[in-house]
């Protein structure tokens, strides 16, 4: 019996894959991309999993509001991504979609996230030319 429970708790542990690491105060200052998708791959356990999770919504929709505030970077030149106009991507997916592409492509890592969300967005929706 008491292998069997043993087994079981194995099984959902291994089930569940590995713990993420956990947010600390530092990540919330952004210093590199890393610290934004420990932001936004925050597990439900974290203590700072709520706050973690707002702040990179928030950070990732600044970006994205900048950009469309913005426009091209110079008049004339082309947009630095063009989202899909009939399937455009809810923020959790685009968040998702963003921290999976850093994990594909962890030289990232230790670039300025915002640099890291304008190459992801690129690579992701780029512009029919």
């Amino acid at each position: 019996m008491r292998a069997s429970i043993f087994a079981a708790f194995a099984a959902a542990a291994l089930a569940a894959g590995p713990a993420a690491a956990a947010v600390t105060q530092d990540d919330f200052l952004v210093a590199t991309t890393a610290n934004l998708v420990n932001l936004c791959d925050v597990g439900p356990q974290d203590p700072l999993g709520t706050q973690a999770l707002h702040f990179c919504h928030g950070y990732i929709a600044g970006i994205a509001d900048q950009y469309q505030a913005l426009g091209a970077p110079r008049p004339g030149q082309p947009p630095f991504y063009c989202l899909p106009a009939d399937k455009r991507p809810t923020r959790s997916e685009a968040v998702g979609m963003f921290v999976a592409w850093i994990k594909a492509n962890p030289a990232e890592a230790s670039a300025q996230a915002v640099d890291s969300y304008f190459r992801f967005s690129r690579a992701t929706w780029p512009c029919k030319r």
